[in-house]
């Protein structure tokens, strides 16, 4: 067991170690003057507009503020290709980094092969998600108190699929496989196999879920429902919103709300968690938060 650990973490890290947050264009490569382009130079700086004239030793580039700038190219770090829907009153809006996932639970909106990130939960729960290909991506994680213990660890795998169906819709599927130290449970295995569809943007989205969960090879005969949402509201931040439906003599609801804030490379979420029963505790509901 493990060894499947180790081996799932090596496996991740190593996909993620090349290339952690997405592609990158090739300095060499061509470029299209009507296109929109990001510059990183490498000292830090970056600049945004169209490219004027490219050569080996300089670029031109045409900014919102800026009518024609003269970059070398040997202070170049990346050149990226913008996405216009970024550019918000003239100013660059980096692309949504975490547009995958809510809280927990994933949207149908995929990683590109060779994206990943790494998610820490109360310090606690660590895990992994890579894209594999642009519609296959696997995740994983442990929690750190039974693994520093030397027992059996808690840890689980998800991997899922997706689709771009329409300009703003997404469909996809995937399956979390958990597995428990023994003393907690008398069945160690237990997860969800799940459909998910989500529409709208990487910033605006809405996403529904129908997951059939299962502990041992015993399958619940209703499903999970789990409806979330995210709007982007400036550069930096995103109200979040996901919230589940189990079924238990009935359906027994657990409700998220919170901030995501971030910059291109991390990411801190700030939540509660709440429902009927903890709210006669907890007002406001249990304080959620993450870091990525």
């Amino acid at each position: 067991m493990k060894n499947l650990i180790q081996t799932l973490v090596l496996t991740i890290l190593v996909l993620t170690t090349s290339n952690v947050f997405g592609q990158k264009t090739n300095i060499t490569e061509p470029v299209d003057s009507t296109k929109i382009y990001k510059i990183e130079l490498k000292d830090g700086n970056i600049y945004v507009g169209n490219i004027l004239q490219k050569d080996s030793i300089h670029i031109v580039l045409r900014t919102s503020s800026i009518p024609k700038i003269e970059i070398p190219v040997a202070n170049i770090k990346s050149i990226d290709e913008v996405d216009k829907s970024n550019l918000k009153k003239g100013s660059y809006w980096y692309p949504n980094p975490h547009a995958t996932r809510y809280f927990y639970g994933p949207s149908a909106i995929g990683l590109k092969k060779g994206e990943g990130y790494y998610q820490n939960t109360y310090l606690i729960l660590n895990s992994f998600n890579v894209g594999i290909t642009d519609n296959i991506s696997i995740g994983g994680g442990l929690e750190l108190i039974t693994t520093f213990a030397n027992k059996d660890p808690l840890f689980f795998i998800t991997p899922k699929v997706n689709f771009k169906v329409a300009e703003k819709f997404h469909a996809g599927g995937g399956v979390l496989y958990a597995r428990i130290p023994s003393e907690f449970s008398s069945k160690s295995s237990l997860g969800t196999v799940f459909a998910t569809g989500t529409y709208g943007t990487k910033d605006n989205n809405i996403t529904g879920s129908l997951g059939w969960g299962f502990v041992g090879e015993e399958f619940s005969k209703l499903p999970i429902i789990t409806l979330s949402g995210m709007t982007r509201i400036s550069k930096r931040a995103a109200l979040v919103t996901e919230n589940w439906l189990i079924p238990s003599d009935g359906y027994y609801g657990i409700f998220s709300y919170g901030a995501r804030f971030f910059g291109e490379k991390i990411a801190v979420d700030l939540a509660f968690i709440n429902n009927p029963d903890i709210v006669k505790s907890i007002i406001i509901g249990i304080p959620f938060v993450t870091l990525s």
